[in-house]
């Protein structure tokens, strides 16, 4: 584990409220979740700006706190529906169009409530069915909710290369797969370039790469030579365990390679950034 993590950042806590920036085209309440929050706060400051800058008002209930994703991956089931419970509840209050995640293994586990609290209702705790339906039938991907409404704000050059790596849980769980590379698409001079053997998992898999480290490692190594090949400076993903995953193995390499979720991506455009920005949160 703590060859996989990196340095802890200053948080950056995020407002309860984000007003959207001209006409507001939606309302949207937003996981903050927890290796993001703690590991990767630029992320969820980026993914709030990004929001508010496509027409969103983003709300952040201070009451959430873990989706439930880690102990569902650990097969701690009551445990999940307890997190499960609780991140419905958090969430159920704020009336929005949507619920937006920007880790791919929470969006995968919140879109499965419905089936993790199957039976919920016939234990003391439980939650009626209507209200789970009610909740994920909201949850969406980040990039989901951003090709839906289009484009409206000001994307401006970034000038570099970059592979986009399909995290598990989201393309082979989601099957969210066009709407990230349709994003990255609108970001000009951003060149997009596909990994060799996409589909195979980088090893990280939830907590596969904590519990089996060995098999874990071969994976990621083998996800790193191929990112590699492509010579891009940049890798783009939209999951936590991934971009610690393939650093971890970029490094062990003796590769070098910028790594940035697509939010912090589709931030630095919209804000005008120079692609140093991103080229510099280098493994």
């Amino acid at each position: 584990m703590q060859s996989l993590t990196p340095a802890l950042a200053d948080r950056e806590e995020l407002p309860e409220r984000i007003p959207a920036e001209g006409t507001r085209r939606a309302t949207v309440a937003m996981l903050t979740g927890c290796v993001q929050r703690e590991f990767f706060p630029g992320v969820n400051a980026a993914t709030a700006r990004v929001l508010a800058a496509e027409g969103c008002e983003v709300l952040v209930p201070r009451s959430q706190g873990c989706c439930g994703a880690l102990s569902g991956h650990s097969g701690r089931e009551e445990e999940a529906q307890r997190f499960a419970r609780a991140t419905i509840e958090a969430f159920e209050e704020a009336e929005v169009d949507y619920i937006v995640v920007n880790a791919a293994g929470c969006g995968s586990a919140m879109k499965e409530y419905d089936f993790l609290l199957e039976d919920d209702a016939e234990t003391p705790d439980g939650l009626a069915p209507e209200r789970v339906r009610a909740f994920t039938s909201k949850v969406r991907d980040l990039s989901e909710v951003l090709v839906e409404l289009g484009p409206q704000a000001t994307y401006h050059p970034l000038p570099t290369t970059a592979a986009y790596h399909d995290a598990c849980h989201l393309g082979h769980a989601q099957g969210v797969r066009d709407q990230p590379r349709a994003l990255l698409a609108g970001v000009p001079e951003l060149t997009v370039k596909e990994i060799p053997e996409a589909a195979i998992c980088c090893g990280s898999a939830g907590v596969y790469n904590i519990l089996n480290p060995e098999p874990a490692r071969e994976l990621g190594d083998s996800k790193a030579r191929n990112v590699m090949s492509t010579g891009a400076e940049l890798l783009v993903t939209a999951n936590p365990g991934c971009l610690m995953q393939i650093a971890a193995s970029v490094e062990r390499l003796g590769g070098r390679i910028a790594l940035a979720h697509t939010a912090v991506v589709l931030d630095a455009s919209q804000r005008g950034l120079p692609v140093s920005a991103l080229l510099d949160e280098g493994s």
